[in-house]
């Protein structure tokens, strides 16, 4: 029983974090008038999909990733609205959306989480904190101080999920794995590559 419940708690956390991060991709896309050809939670076999508009919006068999793919991303297209030929600023926006959401959506995890424990007042004090110790994981990431056998993926994930004990411990770990996310797809750091690491994808961006 504990194994179920350990793969259920695993497939909460991998999806809601999947439809954070790839939503903040799509949303900004569509409002900077990128075409989107697919917005997928999932990856494998189509289960069930629906076309509204422009896009396509799937789920797949193996709720272990998701994408957005845009026209014009794989390769040159000179279709209206492709990827490949939008401004520079907006590729950049486009791109760092979904880093930027799963850091925002894990501190806010973390506030409210020492908020529902403590006080507000805490929950700024705690947080201010948290965030000094980010600053400096990201100093150890840039200066090498970590690998990528330091890193986990979905398996390591599960196996750290089994370890939680109650709704405090699960949410605390929610907010972990959302900023982990986040910052290893912003850092331009090729040895963290984000198909290699916790990246929740098994498609490229």
């Amino acid at each position: 029983m504990s194994i179920i419940i350990t793969i259920i708690k695993t497939l909460i956390l991998l999806g809601v974090l999947v439809i954070i991060h790839e939503g903040g991709h799509f949303i900004v896309a569509k409002l900077c008038k990128v075409k989107v050809n697919e917005f997928s939670i999932g990856f494998g076999k189509i289960l069930c999909s629906k076309q509204i508009g422009d896009t396509k919006y799937s789920i797949r068999l193996v709720p272990l990733g998701g994408f957005v793919s845009m026209e014009g991303e794989e390769e040159p297209s000179d279709e209206k609205g492709s990827f490949s030929n939008a401004s520079f600023l907006k590729k950049l926006l486009i791109v760092s959306a979904g880093p930027i959401v799963n850091i925002v959506f894990g501190l806010l995890i973390y506030f409210l989480l020492v908020a529902f424990l403590y006080d507000i007042q805490t929950a700024f004090s705690m947080t201010s904190n948290f965030i000094g110790a980010l600053a400096e994981s990201i100093k150890i990431l840039v200066t090498g101080g970590t690998t990528i056998n330091d890193l986990t993926g979905p398996v390591g994930i599960a196996n750290i999920v089994s370890q939680t004990s109650g709704f405090v411990d699960f949410m605390n770990l929610f907010a972990v794995i959302s900023l982990s996310l986040g910052i290893t797809n912003l850092l331009p750091i090729p040895p963290l590559d984000r198909r290699k690491t916790i990246d929740i994808h098994y498609r490229s961006n």
